[in-house]
């Protein structure tokens, strides 16, 4: 890629600093630095006009000691002046020293070892700062558009006292909007690392389209259960509930993972469902936060069966597992879920009459031993009848098992997906996101 001048300084400092504080540790020490830095511009829109209008650029260091069987993790933000940031990391690195002086033994402790050199860059063909106003909103003319668009270039990178070294640096952009016509809104959203005319203009419409048609008559459904189609964005909220555990290692071994019954081979999904970390999308480094390099891809359900949970060293050792290179949370950083043969064409033909749900929100676990889940359904959501939308509906709160959704339920998935990308900004942009088709299940449960 032609390199940004802000990859090229970024890398220069963060190798320049991890060097200087490297060569200061001490006999029987061991030292893991991460970098985590972006150059992001963040536009906020709301009515199709602007109303904030941001320019970030931050550097974050984390330092991660071990000595004496103890691990201590310190971080701070960098100035960019070397000299000035080469003496507060040193003064970080006291602190780590101080702070494990009273911590005992950690017997779980994974040792810090060379996994190795890596360097991948992504270069994109983003609008200019100045361009990003016009191009968003010309096309939104007449349209009460809110929503947030954020570009620029994201920078992962580590450094141990072993010489491992790994970068990551990618330039991308999303915009996750909305647009109204008083109550009632659409969700839309359009990524990728080149910003196309065209491809906004055609994303944008698909979502007026489903603005318009919430001006048909309302829908009175009753709790009960209903064939529905969940769209690629629906069913990528749902599919997110794997992250909060079920595909864990260690919350099988604690036995508080929704998945249990899967991991023990009681239970399996639809021969439908095949899910994969799929590192080859670009949405995320395949290093994590110790340097450990996972495989490109790592099957974790095929044709319904677990073929992997994700385990991190931790818990390889502390159960004597193989690791496979997740991260800490042992949760899917790159999740690619395959897709079906149901034409997008033929989905209203398919559901006939049920539901079409565009957004899923407030999801969590109803009760996690059995896989449940409930939510609600957001944005433009319908009553389908006769293969045809007749209107959209209220708000409803639904209650299904995993098992249910994902395995005897599941009628068909979708020929096409879509990617969904991590939008949270929260301290600084999220890297990874998931690939998802849409999915059609019979019998969905709706409680109230």
């Amino acid at each position: 890629m032609s390199k940004s001048n802000f990859t090229v300084r970024v890398r220069g400092h963060f190798d320049a600093v991890a060097a200087h504080v490297l060569s200061g540790i001490a006999a029987g020490e061991e030292l893991t630095i991460n970098i985590t830095a972006e150059e992001t511009l963040f536009v906020r829109f709301n009515g199709n006009r602007v109303r904030q209008n941001t320019d970030v650029e931050q550097i974050n260091v984390s330092l991660l000691l071990q000595g004496n069987g103890r691990t201590v993790e310190k971080s701070r933000t960098l100035s960019g002046d070397l000299e000035s940031d080469q003496a507060a990391m040193m003064r970080l690195l006291a602190k780590c020293r101080d702070e494990a002086l009273s911590l005992p033994v950690d017997p779980n402790q994974v040792p810090i070892e060379n996994n190795g050199i890596s360097s991948e860059e992504f270069s994109g063909n983003l609008l200019a700062p100045e361009d990003v106003v016009p191009a968003v909103v010309a096309p939104a003319q007449g349209c009460d558009l809110a929503g947030f668009y954020a570009g620029g270039i994201v920078i992962r990178g580590n450094r141990n006292s072993k010489g491992q070294s790994h970068w990551f640096a990618t330039e991308t952009f999303f915009l996750d909007y909305s647009i109204y016509n008083g109550s009632k809104a659409a969700k839309g959203s359009y990524a990728g690392s080149t910003w196309n005319a065209a491809d906004w203009a055609a994303n944008l419409e698909r979502t007026q389209n489903l603005l318009a048609l919430q001006s048909l008559p309302q829908q009175d459904v009753k709790p009960g259960s209903y064939r529905t189609y969940l769209a690629p964005r629906a069913f990528s909220d749902l599919l997110g509930m794997l992250n909060w555990n079920a595909l864990s290692a260690s919350a099988w071994k604690q036995g508080r993972s929704p998945f249990k019954k899967l991991a023990e081979h009681e239970a399996t999904l639809s021969p439908l469902v095949n899910i994969e970390e799929n590192f080859s999308m670009g949405l995320t480094p395949r290093f994590n936060d110790l340097g450990e390099v996972s495989e490109t891809r790592v099957p974790l359900i095929g044709g319904g069966a677990l073929k992997n949970l994700l385990v991190s060293s931790r818990t390889a050792k502390e159960y004597a597992l193989a690791a496979n290179g997740a991260c800490a949370e042992e949760s899917p950083r790159a999740m690619d879920v395959s897709a079906g043969t149901l034409d997008e064409k033929d989905v209203l033909a398919a559901l006939g009459a049920g539901l079409y749900l565009s957004n899923l929100h407030y999801l969590n676990w109803s009760d996690p031993v059995s896989a449940r889940v409930t939510g609600m359904t957001r944005y433009a959501c319908f009553w389908v009848e006769d293969g045809e939308i007749k209107g959209p509906i209220k708000d409803l709160r639904w209650d299904e098992s995993l098992y249910g959704a994902l395995g005897s339920k599941l009628m068909a998935l979708t020929s096409h997906t879509e990617i969904d990308p991590a939008v949270d900004t929260y301290y600084r942009r999220s890297l990874g996101g998931s690939r998802t088709p849409g999915a059609l299940i019979e019998g969905f449960t709706f409680t109230l």
